[in-house]
């Protein structure tokens, strides 16, 4: 079935063979749905903390920096921003050459305010030798969307997210990947001064951010009073899923080699897995504002950090007993009552012996842990908080996507359409153990949670594997907590246009 040039691709990507077969066998078989008890919601898997309450996990998270510990902001940024472009491409292939969409009259009505204003304007004297508004006087709009999107011009259409100019500055306008490191300093700067930043990028924009950062790196730490240690790294290729043919047999390209595909930002939990800190945040690149607006989020940020540490104290403290040996019959009540009360994890009978629930409770509070941050559902599409059945018959929280829910399960589809929270991408981890050595974060994936998707090559139709996501299955086995953020965190950049939302200007 594999030819010798198939068997050095997969040495070359660092993939089994066993790892294809079972690859093509998901395409054969499908993905089991998971099963839903219900959507979580305040006070049913949803935390809402209180004003009192929340001086007490700022204070923690406070407590932590100060302690040496290390912590680092994560950030997926290797997508490209063609997406966020897509209404202008279709104006540009469109057979009329004047903006006429809601979409395209209020991108040009307004283009004054877009932080990348400037240097269009600049590389359309370069291009035309006329600016944008001489440009626009003559009906040559198409040539300002070609001087932002094209490989001649400013590249937008191809360039990934962070590399874009966001927002406007006296001092100069900055990026995402400007205003992430600026916001590191509000909520992951230890003792010493040091903000740890982490991008995923793609392999042929690594060098791209590697320039930007160093050209602005000096400037940050002078202005905010900080050291940052900026890391990088790619998704790995030993994550690239094989592609399958509508027969579910491997899809080949038309020189005859197999055709691999990335899989998805859930193949990124290699990526988090080599960060060596106590703490790491998540979130992703778009997801950023002024540095007006940047104090509100940063203050959910550390509560969410701070309902991390306390938690996970709580169950370090309890592994401690369990290993001691010494763990009393009123303790190991208090330790089952905190994973059903506090972590929502319900076990589905009654234990045989003691010896047995002490073994249940080190392998559910053995574990890596995360805080995400929801908010109130706004009609987004994505996924969202609900309690669902494991592997092993317990119960516990998880963030689910729409493709994981059977869609001929009424109960299901009622809770997925009802849900009355999002997920917004706001995650906090605490990824080492009581003994403070880190966990194998891939031994805590359910596999089975991966989807399929169609796409097409050279014409043909093909189907495409995406791994268990980042934040859904490739967390599974995670203990988890959901607090409730407001939406006010949440401000994502998914078209140009959203660039001109009050909180973005």
């Amino acid at each position: 079935m594999y030819t010798q040039q198939d068997l050095e691709l997969l040495r070359e990507k660092g993939i089994t063979q066993d790892q294809i077969d079972t690859q093509l066998n998901y395409f054969a078989t499908g993905f089991p749905y998971l099963s839903i008890v219900s959507a979580a919601s305040v006070g049913k898997g949803i935390m809402k903390v209180g004003e009192e309450d929340e001086k007490v996990y700022l204070d923690a998270w406070q407590d932590f920096l100060n302690s040496g510990k290390r912590v680092t902001k994560f950030v997926p940024a290797s997508g490209a921003a063609s997406r966020m472009f897509k209404d202008l491409f279709a104006f540009w292939d469109a057979d009329y050459d004047v903006p006429t969409t809601p979409f395209e009259k209020e991108f040009f009505d307004k283009i004054q305010q877009f932080a990348f204003f400037g240097s269009l304007d600049e590389t359309c004297k370069d291009l035309f030798a006329k600016d944008i508004a001489t440009l626009c006087q003559e009906g040559r709009y198409k040539d300002v969307v070609s001087a932002l999107l094209d490989a001649g011009g400013m590249e937008y259409g191809s360039l990934p997210k962070g590399l874009l100019l966001f927002h406007k500055y006296p001092e100069g306008n900055r990026t995402p990947v400007g205003e992430h490191l600026t916001e590191g300093t509000y909520y992951a700067k230890n003792k010493t001064g040091e903000v740890n930043v982490h991008f995923t990028v793609s392999a042929e924009h690594k060098e791209m951010f590697e320039l930007l950062v160093a050209a602005r790196k000096l400037n940050y730490e002078f202005k905010l009073g900080a050291t940052f240690s900026v890391s990088y790294s790619i998704q790995k290729p030993s994550t690239d899923t094989i592609a399958a043919d509508m027969s579910n047999q491997p899809f080949r390209n038309e020189d005859g080699s197999l055709l691999f595909r990335p899989g998805g930002h859930g193949a990124l939990i290699e990526n988090l897995n080599d960060i060596d800190s106590d703490v790491i945040f998540i979130k992703n690149i778009d997801n950023v504002v002024p540095d007006r607006l940047k104090e509100n989020e940063a203050r959910y940020k550390r509560l969410l950090a701070g309902v991390l540490v306390t938690m996970q104290q709580r169950t370090h403290a309890y592994l401690n007993r369990l290993e001691s040996g010494e763990a009393t019959a009123k303790e190991l009540v208090e330790m089952l009552a905190f994973t059903e009360d506090e972590l929502l994890i319900s076990h589905p009978g009654a234990f045989a012996s003691e010896n047995e629930m002490k073994q249940y409770l080190r392998r559910k509070l053995d574990r890596p842990f995360r805080v995400c941050g929801m908010v109130k559902n706004q009609g987004e599409p994505g996924g969202g908080p609900f309690i669902a059945v494991n592997p092993d018959g317990t119960v516990s929280l998880q963030i689910l996507e729409s493709s994981q829910i059977d869609k001929d399960d009424p109960v299901a589809m009622e809770a997925f359409r009802n849900g009355s929270h999002f997920n917004p991408v706001d995650v906090v981890c605490g990824v080492k153990c009581n003994h403070g050595n880190k966990y194998n974060l891939t031994k805590f994936i359910d596999r089975n949670t991966g989807f399929i998707s169609y796409k097409s090559k050279n014409g043909q139709e093909l189907k495409a594997l995406e791994l268990p996501g980042l934040w859904n299955g490739a967390m599974s086995d995670w203990n988890t907590i959901f607090v409730e953020v407001p939406v006010s965190t949440f401000n994502p950049v998914k078209t140009v246009n959203d660039l001109l939302r009050p909180e973005h200007q």
